[in-house]
């Protein structure tokens, strides 16, 4: 073999070993951020999951508090509407505006109990505001890992090769499930 084909077969040889590493490299990148989305994607779904499930039990809790508090039918107008505003909003920010709606009047219908001492002791009532609790609670944890999975998929397109790779993959931004100001506010218990 003469001294200028074993110059190109090496040559060849490390151009491949290159193009494959490039390869591996690029597949690498673009599946991380695919999945990451996925991720997101996912984690909102069970958000979805769990408020549905809330949104389920709102009308039997609502039934059984009526019969008690017959005058407090605003609130339950508003939650109806809340309801019916989650469902057809089309963008995940309409429902999270419109869940953090539901959630304030929620707050104030289980602080209904408060002024209706008999409500405290119907075991419908109790039943349903366990369910409705333990809702609560589901609901919370989805949302962290929602934003927990926006967290790493965010962070990681504001990397340099992060935001190559999502370009690439037609991956944007996720938005954060965020509480508004106007509903930080610790509820006021009045006995």
């Amino acid at each position: 073999m003469s001294k200028g084909l074993k110059t190109v077969l090496i040559v060849a040889g490390i151009l491949l070993f290159l193009a494959f590493a490039i390869f591996k490299w690029y597949v690498g990148g673009y599946n991380k951020v695919v999945s990451m989305d996925e991720n997101v994607k996912g984690s909102w779904a069970e958000v979805e999951n769990q408020l549905k499930r809330r949104y389920d039990l709102i009308p039997n809790l609502i039934e059984t508090v009526k019969g008690y508090a017959s005058h407090e039918k605003e609130l339950f107008q508003f939650i109806a509407e809340a309801r019916t505003k989650y469902f057809s909003a089309p963008t995940v920010k309409g429902k999270i505006e419109s869940s953090n709606q539901l959630e304030g009047a929620l707050s104030k219908l289980l602080l209904l109990r408060e002024q209706y001492p008999q409500l405290k002791a119907n075991e419908s009532f109790l039943k349903l505001q366990d369910s409705l609790e333990g809702t609560e609670n589901r609901i919370a944890v989805a949302r962290k890992r929602y934003n927990d999975s926006v967290q790493l998929l965010n962070t990681y397109i504001r990397t340099f090769m992060g935001r190559f790779f999502a370009g690439f993959a037609g991956v944007t931004n996720a938005e954060y499930f965020k509480v508004p100001e106007a509903e930080q506010a610790v509820p006021q218990v009045k006995f």
